[in-house]
């Protein structure tokens, strides 16, 4: 399991980490603890991720353009500096209206 691709201190430009793949999505796992995970995504336009739950409170912050954000049924739409918590065990859904890029960071129950 990689812990963190990062040995030190670092300045991120997150934009920067990861980029965008004609009709399809691309992540990158930041950092992996026991308590949570920080995962950088990059969808094309029309991309998305279905309907689904995560034992897991999480928080989606949008890097660049603009997502569609669906928590049980109710849409947000979000763009680059907003950002939103999606509570544990809720139906929730992404969809790229635009480009866009998104950080998402899970919280786990402590260990």
């Amino acid at each position: 399991m990689e812990a963190n691709i990062f040995e030190k201190a670092t300045v991120l430009d997150l934009a920067g980490l990861v980029e965008y793949s004609t009709n399809g999505i691309v992540s990158k796992r930041v950092l992996e603890k026991k308590t949570g995970n920080i995962t950088l995504f990059a969808f094309d336009k029309g991309q998305k991720l279905s309907e689904h739950t995560a034992p897991f409170d999480a928080m989606v912050q949008v890097i660049e353009g603009e997502g569609e954000i669906v928590i049980n049924g109710k849409s947000f739409l979000l763009q680059a500096g907003k950002s939103i918590i999606m509570p544990a065990n809720n139906p929730h859904a992404v969809n790229a209206v635009s480009k866009f890029k998104m950080l998402l960071t899970m919280i786990k129950e402590s260990v």
